[in-house]
């Protein structure tokens, strides 16, 4: 059989179509539409958001964002789905603050290593609402008569068992030297129907993001004593950070933002990125969570991972002492 020689020019252009045709077939994504998984059901807050950002992508990308939702296991089945897609880029998720949260308490095995960031596009921060007739008036009176009244005095609501209200109020507790549990701790679907039990004498205490309150408040039924964040927030700018009410610098709250399954592809999540930063500063965005009076936090690929990591050990902390670690 006779040998066919392949001379050295052959090999050059063989290996420059190979680069070339990988080159083009990157240039292309995305070639199609892409999911957007929510972990939460339609209607809320996270949903919202997450369709907001979604039509904003679709500007930058030029491909449809098919917003899915896939509620279960208190945010468990929707972060697996993201957790678990292929890592191609076209199947990404709104991810929570409760992947912070869900493996201390025996959930699920997912943690914040089982997904690529992209980036954060939110982080509403907790507030502390009592009723309009409550006696306290501040966050530092609130406080001391915890601290002084018999434990179980206080009742506080705003989400499920060891989600992400009841951690940040928890938390609060610690960061002021009483103990996680002193307040009992009443479950609920979340912060509306906490709201609605405030009102009537049920509970003593929501501790929830102010604008999931703000119809009541608005009605001179509930009044917000604090805010867990850095600074006052243009929606609520009467209600005082927990530093200037009791000179602490303890924030906490639930944190938003895109991610992918573990694995993609560094130029994509780039291109991502890049459309996500532009999707955060348009005013299709940003108008949308200014009048809602929801959180805007931009933190980049590298920084949310770091967010992410720090925040997972801040709430592991607060579950143990709150008696839900396993």
């Amino acid at each position: 059989m006779k040998t066919i020689k392949i001379n050295k020019p052959f090999k050059n252009f063989t290996t420059l179509l190979l680069l070339a045709t990988s080159s083009a077939v990157f240039s292309a994504y995305p070639e199609k539409p892409i999911t957007l998984v929510v972990p939460w059901a339609a209607g809320g807050g996270t949903d919202a958001t997450a369709r907001t950002i979604a039509s904003a992508l679709k500007e930058e990308l030029g491909q449809n964002i098919n917003v899915v939702n896939r509620t279960g296991g208190s945010g468990v089945v929707g972060h697996t789905v993201m957790a678990t897609a292929k890592p191609d880029g076209y199947t990404l998720g709104l991810a929570t603050g409760e992947i912070n949260m869900m493996h201390w308490q025996g959930l699920t095995n997912l943690t914040y290593k089982d997904f690529t960031p992209i980036g954060q596009i939110n982080f509403d921060y907790s507030g502390i609402q009592v009723a309009a007739n409550s006696p306290y008036n501040t966050v530092q009176e609130l406080i001391d008569a915890i601290r002084e009244q018999p434990k179980g005095s206080f009742r506080n609501s705003g989400t499920g068992l060891g989600g992400v209200w009841h951690l940040a109020f928890a938390g609060l507790l610690m960061d002021q030297g009483i103990e996680a549990n002193r307040v009992k701790f009443i479950p609920s679907q979340g912060a509306s129907p906490a709201m609605v039990e405030l009102v009537s004498g049920g509970i003593s205490i929501v501790s929830s993001s102010i604008p999931e309150g703000r119809s009541m408040i608005e009605a001179g039924r509930v009044k917000s004593l604090g805010i867990m964040s850095p600074e006052r927030i243009n929606s609520f700018p009467n209600v005082p950070t927990i530093n200037e009410a009791i000179g602490s610098s303890y924030l906490a709250g639930e944190w938003r933002g895109i991610v992918g399954p573990k694995g993609m592809d560094p130029k994509i999540v780039a291109t991502l990125e890049k459309a996500l930063k532009a999707a955060y500063d348009s005013n299709i965005y940003q108008g949308f969570m200014s009048k809602q009076g929801f959180g805007v936090e931009w933190r980049n690929s590298k920084d949310f991972a770091k967010q992410m990591e720090k925040m997972d050990f801040v709430y592991g902390a607060i579950v143990e002492k709150v008696g839900l670690s396993k």
